[in-house]
């Protein structure tokens, strides 16, 4: 089972649904839950997707395919990752406004590209569709993206709740996780770079 606690874990710091509920933080603040919900759940269909033929295809679709190696790959999404992690380290909640609007529809697409499927998330379903046979990574993948939707919705429950009679610390809480999650999105980052530099022959101590 060691495996799979290994890549559940590795998903599931990438997909964390506190710093995610900050990227989504104007549609916690703008939607109905169940408009919420459906936009999540959309978005994350689409996700699964996307996850599951990388897992499927793994380093060969790079190699194969896209003729690069999968190690330039986490380089570049290690990067993407570093720079989210320091904007909202440094800039708060404000770093991730203005991201999606228009209809539920176009919502779930841009929840799913760039807030859930990224460099970063697609390097993890290739290391994970090396380390599961198919169909334990189908499980996992899915399970992550069915928690995290869960524990989203539940936060936008309690965000409306909380808004009207706690709202100052509401905000407080919400950006003090924010940049708590930020620092351990930083550091994923700095270790996918460093993997990546290991694999192109690097000597990265």
């Amino acid at each position: 089972m060691e495996p799979y606690l290994r890549s559940f874990l590795l998903f599931f710091a990438l997909f964390n649904p506190f710093l995610m509920s900050i990227y989504l933080l104007d549609l916690i603040r703008g939607l109905p839950t169940p408009t919420f919900a459906r936009v999540l759940i959309r978005g994350s269909t689409i996700s699964v997707c996307v996850f599951v033929l990388f897992a499927w295809g793994g380093e060969a679709f790079f190699r194969d395919y896209l003729q690069v190696r999968f190690a330039s790959f986490q380089i570049f999404g290690g990067i993407v990752f570093l720079v989210i992690g320091l904007r909202y380290v440094f800039s708060g909640a404000e770093a991730m406004k203005g991201l999606m609007g228009g209809t539920p529809a176009a919502m779930a697409g841009s929840i799913a590209m760039p807030i859930m499927i990224g460099p970063g998330t697609v390097s993890a379903s290739v290391v994970i569709g090396t380390r599961l046979p198919l169909h334990g990574a189908i499980v996992v993948i899915f399970g992550t993206l069915a928690l995290t939707v869960v524990l989203l919705v539940l936060i936008k429950i309690l965000h409306d709740r909380l808004k009207d009679s706690h709202a100052e610390l509401t905000d407080r809480y919400i950006d003090l996780a924010g940049r708590m999650s930020a620092l351990l999105i930083g550091t994923i980052a700095i270790d996918m770079i460093v993997t990546g530099l290991q694999s192109t022959g690097f000597a990265v101590p």
